[in-house]
């Protein structure tokens, strides 16, 4: 009875170690490539980029661009050629606001709203703090870039 017990028990040992390395094989990790030279300041598409499956090396330092919807929409920070892995440090979020395109600034506190335009003196995504000069007072002042394209400056 011990033997047949033994033996019982290797057999389903080794059948957890098979499924569970068979399993790992089959869950392959994906990486996303250009299909073609993307070049600084240009918008990253859908149609620009492939998927493949990774190779897990030393090498891969940084964090990379695993799926698409991660950089779709994104702009290229350097140059990403066709075949190379794309680290996320090379890509950023779009602007909203560009330094130099005059923007609608807004102050809101309690039941108090002010609005002006506004030039950038630098430009901006969703979130970014940027400087901003009000146009009828050349005042410079510091804002958040809000996700509508505007500027909200003090306030809470």
């Amino acid at each position: 009875m011990g033997n047949r017990f033994l033996a019982l028990f290797r057999a389903t040992l080794a059948a957890l170690v098979l499924g569970t390395s068979a399993g790992l094989a089959t869950a392959q990790e994906m990486a996303v490539i250009p299909n073609r030279v993307i070049y600084p300041g240009e918008t990253i598409e859908v149609a620009a980029l492939i998927e493949v499956p990774l190779r897990r090396s030393s090498r891969i330092t940084s964090a990379i661009a695993m799926y698409v919807d991660q950089i779709d929409g994104m702009v290229a920070k350097r140059t990403l050629l066709p075949g190379k892995l794309i680290p996320l440090s090379s890509v950023r979020e779009a602007y909203l606001v560009e330094a130099g395109t005059p923007v609608r600034v807004n102050y809101v506190e309690g039941a108090l709203q002010i609005s002006t335009v506004g030039v950038p003196l630098q430009p901006g995504a969703a979130g970014d703090v940027v400087r901003v000069r009000n146009s009828e007072s050349g005042a410079v002042l510091t804002g958040t870039v809000m996700v509508d394209g505007t500027i909200k400056v003090g306030g809470l």
